[in-house]
């Protein structure tokens, strides 16, 4: 992709229940409408001995600004990216 780097804060492990919270706080993109993003990423296993990667996020926008439905999206997809 366009970014080359990344800086994430991870916010809960839980090792048990295979769930990781981490925060999207900087990037060398300047992010126009985006303050942050949380992602709380939850593994469950599958009845075919595999697992089934389960992600949410949570976009906290800057005053004044609207994110639109493709924007998210692709924001989702880059980030499913890195999990499979």
């Amino acid at each position: 992709g366009h970014l080359k780097w990344l800086k994430h804060r991870i916010d809960a492990i839980d090792a048990e229940r295979l769930v990781c919270k981490y925060t999207l706080i900087e990037s060398d993109i300047v992010f126009d409408k985006i303050e942050s993003v949380v992602y709380e990423v939850k593994f469950e296993a599958s009845g075919d001995g595999g697992c089934v990667c389960k992600m949410t996020s949570e976009y906290h926008v800057k005053a004044g600004a609207e994110l639109k439905e493709e924007d998210i999206k692709q924001g989702k997809d880059k980030a499913m990216g890195l999990y499979k």
